[in-house]
């Protein structure tokens, strides 16, 4: 059995501000070294949020974390500045969802990938240079070379996304954050992308979490997938689990919206209502005011866990 490679105990993220937002309400979960993990849900249940608590991007006058993060044995939460910067890019790294505002615009797509290799490996600056420049080749940049010496705003959005790929990558991360890493991306080359990662990944070892409104894509790169709604986890399991056998309502309703050949020209499935406001989330399910089958319970009590084989559901009237 792989080592654990990140632990996540009991998170909180709290913003505050004129209006408190309970952005992550006790998460935790685990993950072994060279895994994939996927986290799947609505826009605003907390994917990103978690992604970027995990290398403590979040502005601290305005931010109140508490919890647990252990990766590869450090105290994440307790690193200084200089040690968080150490941890950044070298020990986790992060495809961020816009790379037009991750990369520095006075700046060229090489210097910046070489400065990560200079700042993190010890690489004369030849080397780095020829190892930025591979890279680039790698997540498929057409005429790299040239575009080694461009400038973030002489690049398409797709192409900045690649040489953001390239930049989380150059430095072999342990932990790589991906946030909808093929945003940008023309359809025809998504998947590309997303099996360029996986090959990656399974080179280098590396573990990966990866954020996605897309099931299709989490199962081609997942080994498993934690749903989350209201800055919480409700279900995770193996990626065979989570599709043949949901048993949280909301991991039903994600699937049952999924356009495919045998529902073609009917009405496409949707949760009725809204996501919850995290500013004056309730004591129960947070998922219990769109929920068919809620119960009293529900809207009271916070779900617990319950565990059937290698899944884990938090729902107090799961899907049989």
């Amino acid at each position: 059995m792989s080592k654990t490679l990140l632990s996540v105990n009991n998170l909180y993220v709290q913003f505050t501000g004129q209006r408190k937002s309970q952005a992550l309400s006790g998460v935790s979960f685990d993950l072994a070294s060279g895994e994939v993990l996927t986290l799947l849900g609505e826009s605003g249940s907390g994917k990103s949020v978690t992604l970027r608590t995990l290398l403590c991007l979040h502005p601290k006058n305005s931010t109140l974390v508490s919890g647990q993060i252990t990766v590869d044995g450090q105290d994440v939460l307790s690193l200084s500045s200089h040690q968080l910067n150490q941890y950044r890019g070298r020990t986790t790294s992060m495809i961020f969802q816009e790379p037009g505002l991750a990369f520095d615009p006075v700046y060229t797509i090489g210097q910046q990938i070489t400065e990560a290799l200079l700042v993190h490996e010890n690489l004369d600056m030849a080397s780095a240079k020829a190892r930025a420049l591979n890279m680039l080749e790698r997540v498929q940049i057409p005429q790299a070379r040239k575009r080694f010496d461009s400038y973030p705003h002489e690049l398409s959005g797709g192409m900045r996304q690649r040489a953001m790929i390239a930049l989380a990558l150059v430095c072999k991360p342990k932990l790589l954050l991906a946030d909808e890493p093929t945003t940008a991306l023309d359809a025809s080359v998504q998947i590309q992308i997303l099996l360029l990662l996986r090959e990656l990944q399974k080179e280098t070892g590396m573990s990966v979490i990866f954020v996605t409104h897309d099931i299709g894509a989490a199962v081609e790169v997942s080994d498993r997938i934690a749903v989350m709604y209201g800055g919480r986890i409700v279900e995770t399991g193996t990626v065979a689990d989570i599709v043949s056998k949901p048993h949280h309502p909301y991991t039903q309703g994600l699937l049952a919206s999924i356009v495919n050949p045998e529902n073609r020209g009917s009405p496409l499935a949707t949760i009725k209502g809204s996501p919850p406001d995290l500013t004056s989330l309730g004591t129960g399910c947070s998922f219990a005011p769109r929920c068919a089958s809620a119960q009293t319970k529900c809207f009271s009590d916070r779900p617990v866990f319950t565990t059937t084989g290698t899944s884990s559901f938090a729902c107090w009237n799961p899907v049989t």
